[in-house]
């Protein structure tokens, strides 16, 4: 069955954005760190503050735009991304570091979960993993084209990083108040009586809550991936644009697979494959740790990348099938708190762990993480599938 048009409007949005914000970010670990002479450690917890910040916002964010509809919610926050971003290039000291990272956090805290619930607005029950994996593929071709061409930029000069992001935030902005314009589908179901009551459903439910438990893992190796994995490049010696390069693989794989994958897996629902991924994860882990830094990039990126081709439609599709009716933007948004917190805590970590036991000994413990979360994935599977089968038949 032919998806909603406007499928494609929000694609595009997502393709662009995640150019504009990862060209930038993917660097800044080692802008901040070698050219503003920031400590790493305080890096790491700068990214973690943003996160969390992006993170903990996402979740009445998630919850308003069950209320006021997505479209505002969005607008909202790629204005303020748009104008916060390349504000980077005045940070000199910690303290103006960690107030960019709040106002950054604040910024981006709408659009994720926004999005995702629009996107489930847009299409039937049957089709939600293949549109969230046409969607990751848009974001993942994104990544890669602006990721692959950032290391030259930023070997250039990092004023060249902050007007393409500043320039991809506001292409998205005319997208969806030009073409997108008119009304929107919304979700069906009773919504609370206020923004702070559907925020606080999901992280009230246990099942939400077991599913999170196990499923951290997946936006903490997104992080390790993206951030503390071009740190780890810079220590070993290698160039700013071998390391663009190098993470790129990562977005070529997902744009040619990750749609035919998710199709595959769709008809299974998606706890099945959870477990399977974990273990990508672990292995990607282990070829950091064990194999040369070049080689290392290279190989835990496309590993990683397997992984990442399963839970990046599966997670968001199990998180809607807990969602009770009327709070799928909250649910969304509350996942996107775990995701933010997750992916921003990586770099923290990392960084911890690499001053005290190096990179190689910190990616076997990330590697033996990844196995555990796997297991117990695979050990709780067939009870978020009978959970998620029993809430359906609840709001059928």
């Amino acid at each position: 069955m032919p998806l909603d048009a406007r499928l494609r409007w929000v694609v595009a949005g997502s393709f662009v954005s995640v150019a504009a914000r990862m060209s930038t970010v993917t660097f800044l670990s080692i802008y901040f760190t070698y050219v503003a002479g920031i400590d790493v450690a305080l890096v790491g917890v700068a990214f973690l503050v943003e996160n969390v910040v992006r993170g903990v916002v996402a979740l009445p964010m998630g919850a308003l735009s069950d209320r006021v509809g997505r479209r505002p919610v969005i607008v909202a926050s790629l204005a303020v991304s748009a104008a916060i971003l390349p504000l980077f290039l005045l940070v000199r000291t910690p303290s103006g570091l960690l107030l960019w990272s709040v106002a950054m956090g604040l910024g981006g805290s709408g659009v994720n979960a926004a999005v995702s619930a629009l996107i489930l607005d847009l299409v039937p029950v049957r089709e939600r993993q293949r549109a969230l994996a046409i969607n990751y593929t848009a974001i993942s071709v994104g990544y890669t084209l602006g990721v692959a061409p950032a290391g030259f930029l930023a070997d250039a000069g990092y004023g060249w990083l902050a007007a393409a992001s500043c320039a991809g935030y506001l292409v998205v902005l005319l997208v969806y108040l030009v073409a997108l314009r008119g009304p929107l589908p919304r979700e069906g179901g009773a919504r609370p009586t206020s923004v702070l009551r559907g925020a606080l459903r999901a992280p009230s439910d246990p099942a939400f809550v077991a599913l999170v438990a196990t499923c951290f893992v997946f936006p903490l190796g997104i992080g390790l991936t993206a951030n503390a994995s071009s740190l780890y490049g810079a220590d070993a010696g290698l160039s700013k644009d071998v390391i663009g390069l190098l993470l790129s693989t990562n977005g070529v794989v997902l744009a040619f697979l990750a749609i035919p994958v998710a199709t595959r897996l769709e008809p299974a629902g998606p706890f099945r494959m959870l477990g399977l991924s974990a273990a990508f994860l672990a292995a990607a882990f282990v070829a950091l740790a064990l194999a040369p830094p070049a080689a290392g990039l290279l190989l835990g990126t496309t590993v990683f990348t397997f992984g990442e081709l399963i839970f990046s439609s599966a997670v968001p599709t199990a998180v809607a099938m807990l969602a009770p009716p009327g709070a799928r933007g909250a649910y969304q948004g509350a996942w996107g708190m775990v995701f933010s917190v997750s992916v921003g805590g990586a770099l923290f970590l990392a960084g911890l762990l690499k001053e005290r036991i190096g990179w190689p000994r910190a990616w076997l413990a990330f590697a033996a993480l990844a196995a555990l979360e796997g297991a117990l994935l695979l050990a709780t599977r067939a009870r978020f599938r009978a959970i998620a089968s029993a809430r359906a038949d609840l709001s059928a």
